[in-house]
C-alpha cells in the first residue's frame, strides 16, 4: 500500500514519515528531497528561478510515477500538492492519505531558524507574521487537505501513537 502523508509544511510529515516506513518495513520518499535531488538546486531555488508553477507539475509528475511503481511505501509530499490540481483525487485512488492536521501555532514552534529560510514562502517572517500566513494560508488548503482518508488531530499525540493509529488503519483495525 502507498501511504501518502499530507498536510502543511512544517507539520512533520518527513520526520514521521522516515519513522514509519522504518516501522512498517518499507520505503520511504520525500517529494521535495526527490525533486531536489533530480533538479540539482533547492526547492527555494526552483521557486525562485523556475516558479511554483514548474515546481508543482515535477511534483504532480512524481507523484504519479511513485505511485505507478510496485511496492508499498510511505510518501511525504510537498505541503502545497494537495491543492494542485486533482492531486487529492490521484492520490486517493492511489493509496492512503494521511492529513497530519496541527495548528499554525503548533507548526510555527516546531519550525527552526533554518526551516522557515528553506521554505520561499516563509523567508523573513517574523513570529507574528509567520502565524498569520499560516492561517490564512492553512484556511485555504483545509477543503484539500480534509479529503485525506485519514485525518488525524497530531497536536496531543506522540510520533508513536501516530505511527500506531496509521498502521492499524491501513491494516483495517478498528
Amino acid at each position: 500500500m502507498k501511504i501518502f502523508l499530507i498536510g502543511y509544511m512544517g507539520c512533520g510529515k518527513s520526520s514521521l514519515g522516515r519513522r514509519l516506513a522504518k516501522r512498517a518495513g518499507v520505503r520511504f520518499v520525500d517529494t521535495d528531497t526527490e525533486i531536489e535531488r533530480r533538479e540539482g538546486a533547492s526547492v527555494g531555488d526552483i521557486f525562485r528561478f523556475e516558479g511554483e508553477d514548474h515546481f508543482r507539475r515535477m511534483e504532480r509528475s512524481l507523484i504519479d510515477s511513485l505511485a505507478a511503481e510496485d511496492g508499498d511505501m510511505v510518501i511525504s509530499t510537498g505541503g502545497g500538492a494537495p491543492a494542485w490540481g486533482d492531486n487529492m483525487e490521484r492520490m486517493n485512488a492511489s493509496g492512503m492519505t494521511v492529513y497530519l492536521r496541527r495548528s499554525p501555532r503548533q507548526i510555527a514552534s516546531r519550525l527552526s531558524l533554518h526551516g522557515r529560510q528553506k521554505r520561499p514562502k516563509l523567508r523573513g517572517l517574523n513570529d507574528a507574521e509567520l502565524v498569520a500566513f499560516m492561517t490564512a494560508n492553512m484556511a485555504e488548503r483545509e477543503p484539500f487537505y480534509s479529503r485525506a482518508r485519514l485525518c488525524i488531530d497530531c497536536a496531543e499525540r506522540s510520533d508513536d501513537e501516530l505511527i500506531e493509529l496509521i498502521l492499524s488503519k491501513c491494516r483495517g483495525d478498528e
